[in-house]
């Protein structure tokens, strides 16, 4: 790989195949309203079913991507997802009632399981440990700065060319990946190492993850991680509108924060070779732990306006920093001990954590009142759990036999 693709070359692709899922939640979050308003006029609502419907396909996708993968190589499974990505995009762009639009994202969420899946399953190919962490950590750099132009981009799409540009420019986006990958990126997964597809083995893999206690626990930490993610990104818009009126200017807010928070990639490549995974995710989380405590007693104190949206707006960078600091070691801990099964490891966790997330923070979201408590209390709950089982995660690999 070392002839064709720099180390800074391949962070960069692995970046753009992260970046896709940013790209494909955050880039729709100002088309909301005009996609309610044009196909589902009687119930505007509804078109919050666009990001759910992605996160569906995506968790479906997760099953299938990381195996196949493992049979077939990584690159002709990341071309096939990202052409399909395309496609759906298309169809998106094309379709002329909410259901078709909402049938095109599932099929947009399978494919874009790929560059995901794929990508991780790449990186843990050429590299383990606090190494694996570092490179994954500056590619989730993008994850975590990508939602900073993604609503800003999206809202200079709709104003130009109206909403249906936005699956334009996923369009466009998948093709850049597969231009990029097909020219520049070698197998990484040597035939002689390839697992055959059969579900025996597939069915064997999966008990194997969940017999080793630190990927069990993991998975779990990164499902109330992301579930943690999913919910501010579920809550946030209304919160500016409703709570702050602050709708016309959501998208610049949201890309600020976004955009302070991705320097959290960047810290924790310095700091987890140097500290550690599980020690940096437990004193994360035991921070969102006070901060979130906070945010929950000053619910019961009447602000004023500005002051309790500069609070919010404090209060949204700390979440997002926190993903940050924990979504890259996260995997990078449960995929440590997989590495003979990277593809269908990287498959089952990301299909566990995404699809139970997004099954926590959907009903969390519809608890939206107005009011900032759902939203605190919800977040303080999953950060105590998270600490506990980080806790419990140490105590269990002190016992393990070196």
């Amino acid at each position: 790989m070392a002839e064709r693709l720099s180390k800074v070359e391949f962070i960069a692709l692995i970046a753009v195949m992260f970046a896709t899922i940013a790209f494909s939640i955050d880039a729709m979050l100002p088309a909301l309203p005009e996609i309610g308003a044009e196909l589902s006029p009687d119930d505007i609502n509804r078109a919050q079913l666009i990001l759910t419907s992605f996160v569906l396909g995506m968790g479906i996708g997760t099953f299938f991507t990381g195996p196949l993968s493992d049979t077939f190589g990584r690159k002709p499974v990341l071309l096939i997802g990202a052409a399909l990505y395309v496609l759906a995009s298309g169809l998106a762009w094309a379709a002329s009632s909410l259901e078709l639009v909402l049938a095109a994202r599932v099929l947009q969420g399978i494919a874009a399981a790929a560059p995901r899946i794929v990508g991780v399953a790449i990186v843990r190919d050429l590299y383990s440990g606090r190494e694996m962490a570092r490179i994954m950590s500056i590619a989730m750099m993008i994850f975590t700065l990508f939602p900073a132009f993604a609503p800003m981009l999206g809202a200079g799409i709709i104003y130009f060319v109206g909403w249906r540009g936005i699956f334009a420019a996923f369009a466009v986006f998948g093709l850049v990946i597969i231009f990029w990958t097909g020219n520049r990126l070698p197998e990484t997964l040597p035939k002689p190492e390839r697992r055959a597809f059969r579900l025996s083995l597939m069915i064997e893999a999966v008990g194997e993850m969940f017999r080793h206690p630190t990927v069990r626990l993991s998975i779990l930490v990164q499902t109330l991680a992301l579930s943690i993610l999913f919910t501010m990104l579920t809550m946030v818009q209304p919160v500016y509108d409703v709570i702050y009126d602050r709708a016309d200017s959501f998208p610049f807010w949201f890309g600020a924060v976004a955009f302070v928070s991705g320097s959290a990639s960047l810290l924790n490549a310095v700091l987890v070779v140097r500290v550690g995974m599980r020690r940096l995710v437990t004193w994360t989380l035991g921070s969102q732990i006070v901060l979130s405590g906070i945010m929950v007693a000053l619910t019961t104190v009447d602000l004023p306006l500005e002051t309790g949206f500069a609070v919010f707006v404090f209060w949204q960078c700390t979440v997002f920093f926190m993903a940050g600091l924990t979504m890259g070691n996260l995997q990078a801990i449960a995929m440590e001990p997989m590495g003979h099964i990277a593809g269908m490891a990287a498959s089952v966790i990301g299909a566990i954590s995404t699809v139970i997330a997004a099954a926590i923070a959907a009903p969390v979201g519809l608890l939206f009142d107005g009011s900032l408590v759902p939203l605190t209390v919800a977040l303080l709950v999953m950060c105590i759990v998270g600490f506990g089982l980080m806790l419990h995660m140490g105590r269990v690999e002190n016992r393990l036999p070196a």
